[in-house]
This record gives structure tokens, sequence and C-alpha cells, in this order.
């Protein structure tokens, strides 16, 4: 496994094990909402009502539980598939269930029946008369994870609270979301508050209802709520529709949070789509929120806290300032194509030439040490047992 730089950050190069083609796998994000019920959908149709053949199991610490058996799953048929946040949930005969939670990089791929999993990235596989549901993901650090247990009552730990954003009426989602007095961002994201919703489409909600991310949910106007709600369902039927239509009758394989259909996500610096405004962005440790500033916070430029907190004072306070300030920055001349390769070997010249005049030099003052020696006169015996006396 190598990387690839690119534009959103280096890229995890593969092999395919459909041919042993290479695959890019760009950064990804956690599967949310729609790209959640897409999956349900088409494993429904591929596999509903089938029986579970066999489950191979490649990475040992994906399996989190011990009590059932993972073997337990095995000849028994597939009844139906839920959802719970952003996990997915295998039902089986005997009230058995599996419950996988893809976290980041945990990606389903349906493939031929038996197909060998891959070494570097895969977890698991399930085996179906019909094919092979892979289980992989393509991360350093293994989170995805498989729990097998019994009946609903067992069920009831995966459940967060969060309403679900298609099935809530409004008073519901408004009593949820000012349950308490949070940013908006942070109760968009928090599945105790909000289910299947995460940074992504958190960012297109926010931005479709003209909400700034940082606004408080008790601070919201009434005909806010209102926006917030009919935004949040209608962005989110619009993507699963959208994701269903490409799929189609196949398998969801580009399963990621970045779309160049979005509006503001995974868009930093270009124009925003209504008022070509340049998309502007938060960095929290490992995240980052996108969002407009002229739609969204009145041309406010929200405070990123570790760039604003190193340059205070200097930082610009709006969109204008920002806008300023680059208009005043000199220009820096594009690359040219080749010119990187010719700087890379005018630095390793370079190197090699100093290299080369160091060690001439180190030669010379060796053999000026051995002359000065040789030339001069050394002293009589007795005047140096005399000296060493």
């Amino acid at each position: 496994m190598t990387k690839k730089s690119s534009a959103r950050g280096p890229d995890l190069v593969l092999q395919d094990e459909r041919g042993g083609k290479t695959v890019y796998f760009r950064p990804c994000r956690m599967p949310e909402l729609p790209d959640i019920t897409v999956y349900i959908e088409r494993l429904e149709a591929l596999v509903g009502g089938k029986r579970l053949e066999k489950v191979r199991l490649s990475s040992p610490f994906v399996l989190r539980t011990f009590d059932p058996p993972i073997r337990e799953a095995e000849t028994k048929r597939v009844t139906g598939f839920r959802r719970m946040g952003k996990r997915i949930v295998f039902e089986l005969e005997a009230e058995l269930f599996l419950v996988i939670h893809l976290m980041i990089s945990g990606r389903l791929r349906w493939r031929e029946r038996g197909v060998v999993i891959q070494r570097k990235i895969g977890l698991a596989a399930f085996d179906f008369s019909e094919g092979s549901l892979l289980f992989t993901e393509a991360a350093s650090k293994k989170r995805a994870s498989i729990f097998v247990v019994k009946g609903e009552k067992a069920l009831a730990p995966f459940e967060r609270g969060g309403v679900e954003p298609l099935e809530s009426t409004r008073t519901q989602f408004t009593e949820a979301l000012q349950r308490e007095n949070r940013t908006l961002k942070r109760a968009m994201t928090d599945p105790r508050i909000l289910s299947g919703v995460g940074n992504a489409y958190s960012d297109e909600i926010l931005f479709h209802a003209q909400l700034s991310p940082v606004k408080r949910t008790r601070q919201l106007r009434d005909d806010e709520l209102g926006r917030l709600f009919e935004s949040t369902r209608t962005v989110l039927e619009q993507w699963t529709d959208r994701l269903r239509n490409e799929v189609g009758d196949g398998f969801p394989e580009k399963v990621t949070a970045f779309h160049d259909e979005m509006a503001v996500h995974g868009r930093y610096k270009k124009p925003c789509r209504v008022c070509r405004t340049a998309i502007q962005r938060i960095r929290l440790a490992s995240n980052e929120f996108n969002y407009c500033p002229r739609c969204q916070t009145g041309g406010k430029l929200l405070a990123d806290r570790s760039l604003s907190r190193l340059l205070k004072s200097d930082w610009p306070k709006s969109i204008e300032e920002l806008e300023e300030l680059e208009a005043t920055r000199p220009a820096v001349a594009a690359p040219t194509k080749g010119r990187g390769k010719q700087a890379a070997a005018k630095s390793r010249a370079t190197k090699e030439t100093r290299t080369k005049n160091r060690a001439v030099e180190q030669t010379g003052t060796k053999k000026s040490a051995a002359k000065k020696r040789a030339a001069k006169p050394s002293a009589p015996r007795a005047s140096r047992k005399r000296a060493t006396t």
C-alpha cells in the first residue's frame, strides 16, 4: 500500500481484486443517512430472504462480541435490514442480529461468490449463493466493527436516542434540537439529537437553510427553526434520490462524503453557487466544516481556533477584509510543466558539488598538515627524554 498526493490529501493506492488494476481511494468520511439508506435498499434487493451460507473473518479484531458466536449466523436466512443511526443491522432467523458499523473508512462491496478477501483492507466476507458481500476498511487504524447479538433487547445499546430526521414532526425536531443550548453544527452531528447526520450533510443542510453553523440552538427564531426543519428533510431526500439513481440496479461502490454537486462541503476556496463568494472553513482537530460567509453569516468570517489565535488582531473579521488582504498579496507564479523536476535536478547537482568541494577541502587540509609535520625538524633523542621527565 502506497500513497499518492492529491488536492484533498494523500490517497491510498491499492490493487483492485477484479483484475489487479490500481485504484486510488480518496480519504473519505463516515457514511451518513443517504449512503446507509442506499446500502440497505441494495442489500434487501440482493440478499433479502436468502440464506447466509458462511462468514469469513480476515481480521479477528473486527468482531467485537463472542456470545453468541459468529458461526451461529451461518445457515440463517436474512429476514430484513434496518438502520440504527449510521449502523447497518442484518436481521436473521431466530432473532439473531449482525450490527455493522462502517465508521470512517469501512465499506461494503458486492462481489462474485467466494472471492478472496484482500489482505490489506479486507475485514470479512459474507457468502451467499448469489455472491459475496465484502467488508473492507482502507485505513491504517481499523475502527470498523461487527457485533453479533440475540433478541431485540440486545439492540438497545446501539440506539443513541436521536430523532429520525425524515420521520419526526417539526415539534419533535425542535424539542430535540433545543434540549441543550449548543451550536447548530454540534447539534446537527450529535447522534443523541439527530440520527444519521454527520459532517458532510450538516454542512449542506445549514447552507440550504442559510444559517450560521455557530449559531446557538436556543437563539433560533421560529421561522429559522421551520427553515432548518424543511432544509433537513429536503437535503437528505434529494441526496438519497441522487445516490439511488447513480447506483441503479448495481451496488454502491464510490461511497464518499465529497461530491462535485455539493454546495459547500469539501469546496473550500471555491466560489459559492449562489453568490460566488469563496467558501470558507473552520478546522477543529481532525474535522473541518465549510460555509459561505455571505449566505450564512452575513459576511462575517468565523474564527478558526488555531489560525485566528495565532494571528490575533490580524485575523480578518469579515469576508470583505479577507478579500482586500488577498488582493494586496503578491501574486505567485504558477509552476510550469517540468519545472519541479528541473528544480529537483538542480538541487541534487548543487548538493553533489558541495559534497565534492567539502571532500577536496578536507583532503587538502590533511595534506597540508602532513607536510607541516614532515617539514618540522625532529628533536634529539636525549632532549626528548628530558622533556618527558
